[in-house]
């Protein structure tokens, strides 16, 4: 955050939220925004994890941007197979036991409202990661990168095999070593901070080189999120819109999203975190995601002229 922004209290609100991550066995990157005027307040916002499904937001952007360009038809049919059967962890086609013709259109609400990993790969088969990247980046987004699509992070694993993976993972990075899973590789897995992810969503949803009927889709896509146990109950009221996406890989756990309130404040909010504690469900961790980023949407309006 640039020292102008700093304020005394800062530093120690930012103690405190450390303070309480440690104590939960987390590790995290958070980042809020105001987006009328820039201001932020953030906790280790250039630190570059794996984003898992955050990683859809680009993909719809992308897919977005070519039927925008003329260069795909929304109305499209895909054709889309069912996989390996499903353990029970996946929503959507996953769990399908037969073939389905999706329009593109259908499977982008797919991909990024239920985050449906045979959905996200099916547009990744029209719009390479290479592309989604390069899309980004000629609209001024940096800092994320696209690699591969969602088999890349070896979907729908058994409760034991995420088990032993998280425990791996995490004795290595207790350790310093490398875990050896190229999914949590930010040299080689789709990766992002979330300063990256503020700036995507400032792209979106203030006027940018991001077409305007590609933004508005994009917007209206997060708003639909079914996702909302980690930071959507401390933004969800009658008095504010929560739109976001979740991302989960092993032990990381994520959500990047836009709170409007209904006087016209808008915050961007992205939270990167990973857990020292193997296990599938954490929902305590998930609510402490959420008052972690609250407080510090909260501080920085406080603080605000």
């Amino acid at each position: 955050m640039p020292e102008s922004w700093r304020r005394p209290s800062d530093a120690h609100l930012i103690g405190e939220l450390r303070k309480k991550l440690a104590d939960a066995g987390l590790t995290g990157s958070f980042l809020v925004r105001d987006l009328s005027d820039g201001r932020e307040i953030g906790i280790d916002p250039d630190v570059v994890y794996p984003v898992a499904s955050l990683v859809k937001v680009p993909l719809a952007v992308a897919v977005l941007d070519r039927i925008h360009a003329g260069r795909l038809d929304g109305a499209m049919p895909v054709d889309v197979r069912p996989g390996p059967p499903a353990s029970g962890f996946e929503a959507g086609l996953s769990q399908f036991r037969h073939a389905a013709r999706i329009a593109v259109d259908d499977l982008l609400y797919l991909c990024v409202a239920i985050s449906d990993n045979p959905a996200a790969d099916a547009l990744f088969a029209l719009v390479p990661p290479a592309e989604v990247t390069d899309v980004l980046r000629r609209y001024g987004v940096t800092g994320i990168a696209a690699r591969h699509p969602m088999r890349g992070n070896a979907q729908a694993p058994t409760p034991s095999d995420v088990l032993v993976a998280q425990t791996l993972a995490i004795g290595a990075r207790e350790a310093g070593l490398d875990s050896g899973l190229p999914q949590l590789d930010v040299t080689r897995a789709n990766a992002g901070s979330a300063r990256a992810y503020v700036d995507l969503l400032e792209a979106l949803w203030r006027p940018s080189a991001i077409p305007s009927e590609v933004a508005a889709r994009v917007r209206m896509l997060m708003r639909a999120n079914t996702m909302r146990q980690r930071l959507g109950p401390d933004f969800i009221s009658d008095a504010s819109t929560w739109s976001s996406k979740t991302g989960t890989l092993l032990n990381l756990r994520h959500e990047a999203g836009v709170v409007e309130h209904e006087d016209g404040a808008a915050y961007a909010v992205a939270a990167l975190t990973e857990s020292n504690v193997p296990a599938a469900s954490q929902p305590a961790a998930e609510a402490l995601m959420g008052h972690v980023a609250r407080a510090l949407h909260d501080h920085l309006h406080e603080s605000g002229g």
